[in-house]
């Protein structure tokens, strides 16, 4: 790589993954009100797919070709001359509104960063815009408390596990619907678990140990009719299409200071309130194919996140480690 330039992931038409590819450029300088930012990690989230396959061209119309990524972390390396908020060298998180995150570099409003707190690690600040926002503005509207009991359905996705964390924090039970394969990961982090198969009302009041269950948070789409059976208001349910609607908001949204006072909230929660984001894959960025595909088998837990320059051995490290974990355990209880 050349001094002064940078790397940027790129797309000239909708279509798969495979239509992603790496396009060299000079590094951006900021305008007064800008940073450039030198992006360490950059999650990797559905509503980029979503958007670069075309099932949004009507409310995000894209001028082809297009960059992809919305969610970052980094090192200012460059400020404009009307930037105070931000030093160079300091290390930030936040969002490209440009949705150009999956580069080297990036110049945005010094308004669409927050400081990263010393004890986020790089790959969850990387991911934690549009997965930790989202989950915590459809927690926030629930308006949850001791007195609830709240189902999560997809609750070891990558918004699914942050809103049973942040349901618990707000003292809340959480009920999670999820594979098999996730019920010890949610039992983890506070969440008790049932599996998709077999009457869901039924397993769910087994769950709930005779409490009335009063929420519900859809992640996977279908459930409003479940949300029903269990005797849920509908306005303390949350559809997937409701959150479909959050996510577009904050994946389009500006250089808004509201919306970073509240990922430095999100990132306060990780750092001080044991808030734990799960990365289930962290690619080196030559392997962001490898990365969005992972995502969009929808096998994985928690979220994907591309490191620009991980010292990690390359591609899957976090979930080779969280794997192996997994079947020992299994093992040792068979």
């Amino acid at each position: 790589m050349r001094t002064r330039s940078m790397f940027a992931a790129m797309f000239d038409d909708y279509g798969p993954a495979s239509v992603l590819r790496f396009e060299e450029s000079a590094r951006p300088e900021p305008s007064p009100s800008q940073v450039l930012v030198q992006v360490v990690a950059s999650g990797v989230s559905h509503m980029d797919g979503y958007v670069r396959e075309g099932r949004f061209r009507d409310e995000i119309p894209l001028q082809l070709p297009a960059r992809q990524g919305v969610s970052f972390a980094g090192i200012v390396r460059a400020v404009g001359r009307d930037v105070r908020s931000v030093k160079v060298g300091a290390e930030v998180l936040g969002h490209d509104p440009a949705h150009g995150a999956h580069a080297t570099h990036i110049v945005v409003d010094a308004d669409a960063v927050v400081r990263k707190p010393d004890r986020v690690p790089w790959e969850v600040a990387g991911a934690l815009h549009l997965v930790g926002l989202t989950a915590y503005a459809l927690v926030q509207e629930l308006r949850l408390g001791p007195d609830d009991v709240v189902v999560v359905s997809a609750a070891a996705g990558g918004v699914g596990h942050i809103e049973c964390q942040l349901a618990r924090l707000a003292g809340a039970r959480v009920i999670g619907i999820a594979g098999r394969e996730n019920h010890d990961y949610l039992r983890s982090i506070g969440t008790r678990p049932v599996a998709y198969d077999g009457d869901l009302a039924e397993a769910i009041g087994v769950a709930a140990e005779g409490r009335s269950v009063t929420a519900l948070l859809d992640n996977f789409g279908g459930y409003e009719d479940l949300g029903a059976r269990l005797g849920v208001t509908k306005d303390r349910i949350r559809t997937s299409d409701r959150r479909r609607e959050v996510e577009i908001d904050h994946w389009t949204a500006g250089a808004d200071r509201a919306a970073s006072i509240r990922l430095a909230d999100v990132a306060e929660l990780v750092s001080e309130w044991n808030l734990r984001v799960l990365v289930s894959g962290y690619y080196p960025f030559p392997n962001l194919v490898s990365a969005v595909e992972e995502l969009e088998a929808r096998h994985s837990r928690g979220v994907v996140v591309v490191g620009m320059n991980p010292s990690a051995p390359p591609k899957e490290y976090l979930r080779q480690r969280l794997r192996a974990r997994y079947e020992a355990s299994t093992a040792a209880t068979a």
